[in-house]
């Protein structure tokens, strides 16, 4: 695990994640400290406890929003997509590891 640290609404956090994750982790704590600056930009909420849970909301909402159209799939995170395809593919590949295993036997 790596240690980074990071600011959101002007406050120090210390995070831990994997190498691989840095980069994601990094552009999430940019996404909420964005959001928490606006939402206390709009001059209505004041407490950062309050800031923090509109933003997180409002970050909720969009999530949510992005679920696929009607369909057959229209209760369907995108999240969910991609854990979907990142299952399958690591079926197909423990598949072609075993098929290739057995020709080589």
């Amino acid at each position: 695990m790596e240690r980074i640290d990071v600011s959101i609404l002007g406050r120090d956090y210390s995070l831990a994640c994997a190498a691989p994750e840095k980069q994601a982790l990094l552009e999430a704590v940019h996404l909420v400290d964005q959001r928490m600056l606006r939402v206390k930009g709009s001059g209505k909420i004041s407490s950062n406890e309050r800031i923090a849970v509109m933003a997180a909301i409002q970050i909720a909402a969009e999530m949510l929003a992005m679920r696929a159209p009607d369909g057959p799939l229209g209760d369907v995170a995108v999240g969910d997509f991609k854990r979907r395809i990142d299952d399958m593919n690591h079926m197909i590949d423990q598949a072609l590891g075993q098929g290739g295993a057995r020709a080589a036997s």
